[in-house]
């Protein structure tokens, strides 16, 4: 398959994905979906693989999410319920991969990115990495993330990290639990060579085996998600949903209070 939003090369039995829009921080639109979930479906069939590697391209960002120019600010109702697919797809992708993937952090990785981090099996970060969730502040919405960060990190940071939308040091992210490593940036591609020649030398059916245990628990269950997708679907197109859109497309501020009512 030819794709215009990432790169896919293997290599001594890694596969690596690299978003390719550093002109836009690597952030994602639809194709760029549909392209990361395509490589790493291939990835985990194909037999002469044992590790995949997500990461960005340019230095500056692993992913800053949803790009806001030709995706976010212009959702709908009828959008949203695309994206929550396209998004569970990939995830699922990178979850249910019978292969370690491996999220390569160089820069920011905010919003969706972050969440696609979260998904990997492990995450090796650069010292001047930054990390976290904005979608209460602009105008998205991390439903997965709600389902896996409280496993991760536990339910009171993770609460912390989605309702804040503080942005966090790699130092940071490695004591919460987020990153398992973190390197000197210019050292990151060396790191991500070392663990994977590390796994490349354990059994492939046991690292299946226990990749399937950890996710056993599965956090993209139809028991919950599309009950945290239809509860934003009136959200989207909304003047709450653009007033977020439109301050940060402006660099201000949002101004919630008018949205701020009773339950009835």
């Amino acid at each position: 398959m030819s794709y215009t939003d990432i790169l896919f090369g293997t290599a001594g039995g890694v596969a690596t994905i690299t978003i390719n829009r550093p002109e836009a921080l690597n952030a994602l639109r639809l194709e760029t979906i549909d392209e990361l979930t395509s490589a790493v479906l291939a990835a985990g069939a194909d037999p002469e693989i044992g590790v995949v590697v997500l990461r960005g391209a340019g230095g500056r960002a692993f992913c800053v999410g949803g790009d806001q120019k030709v995706m976010v600010s212009t959702l709908n109702r009828a959008g949203w319920y695309v994206l929550a697919g396209k998004l569970r797809d990939l995830f699922a992708a990178v979850r249910r991969c019978g292969k370690p993937v491996i999220a390569a952090v160089e820069g920011w990785c905010i919003g969706g990115g972050h969440e696609l981090h979260c998904f990997c099996d492990l995450t090796i970060a650069t010292e001047s990495s930054r990390f976290g969730q904005v979608g209460a502040r602009v105008g998205g919405a991390p439903v997965f993330a709600t389902r896996l960060l409280p496993r991760l990190i536990g339910e009171k940071r993770a609460r912390e990290v989605l309702f804040l939308c503080e942005q966090y040091t790699a130092a940071e992210a490695l004591q919460f639990g987020l990153v398992n490593r973190v390197v000197p940036d210019g050292e990151l591609d060396a790191a991500v060579a070392r663990m994977c020649a590390d796994l490349l030398a354990k059994s492939p059916s046991v690292l299946r085996a226990l990749k399937l245990g950890v996710n056993v628990d599965d956090v993209l269950s139809d028991a919950f998600l599309p009950l945290l997708v239809e509860s934003l679907a009136d959200f989207f197109g909304s003047a709450e949903q653009r007033e977020a859109t439109g301050a940060y497309a402006a660099k201000r501020a949002p101004d919630f209070s008018p949205f701020r009512r009773s339950p009835s």
